[in-house]
């Protein structure tokens, strides 16, 4: 019974998107009298506004990132930490998820795929890492992209906003996958 539930569902899942490309046109068109051609030129217009004006801020982003990963100053920094994150709990190998995460999304995909390659996808550390992944942001690329696209100079408290999410999140993966998962 479970099964065929199951089975339907996932056959229906199938269809979904096509679905919603088709139907939310069909029902403009109809119900609403939306140019729907029309309004989507607009949007697609303004779309491209958007990307041009958030240019500037994307290679700012880009560009101090791979400097912060080519100078070597993430592992110098892991080194100096690690004394101190193998007391408190927190296992130095996930330290530079951590402090990526936060300034890329490709970077830090890089780093977690780096450590399910050395360690395994069952250990301990690519669960961490999987998780820490799941549970952050980019933040300053978000703050970039975001604040960048509307014209926001000042961030105020946006970035220690988060990057405090980015530390709890990252506190709390180690602590749920060492209590849950080990």
């Amino acid at each position: 019974m479970i099964e065929s539930i199951t089975l339907s569902l996932n056959e229906f899942a199938k269809y979904i998107i096509p679905l919603l490309l088709v139907g939310i046109p069909l029902y403009a068109l109809s119900f609403k009298k939306v140019k729907v051609y029309e309004v989507f030129v607009v949007g697609a217009k303004d779309g491209f506004t958007i990307a041009v004006r958030i240019i500037p801020y994307l290679v700012a982003i880009l560009v101090a990132v791979g400097m912060f990963r080519a100078s070597g100053a993430l592992d110098l920094l892991l080194q100096a930490l690690t004394p101190v994150l193998t007391f408190v709990g927190f296992p130095p190998e996930n330290l530079p998820l951590a402090l990526m995460r936060p300034l890329s999304g490709s970077g830090s995909l890089g780093l977690l795929t780096d450590l399910v390659n050395q360690h395994g996808v069952d250990s301990m550390y690519s669960k961490i890492g999987a998780t820490m992944f799941g549970s952050s942001e980019t933040t300053f690329y978000v703050i970039a992209v975001y604040f960048g696209s509307v014209g926001v100079m000042r961030s105020r408290h946006a970035i220690p906003a988060g990057l405090f999410a980015d530390f709890v999140g990252a506190i709390a993966a180690v602590f749920f996958c060492k209590l849950l998962l080990f």
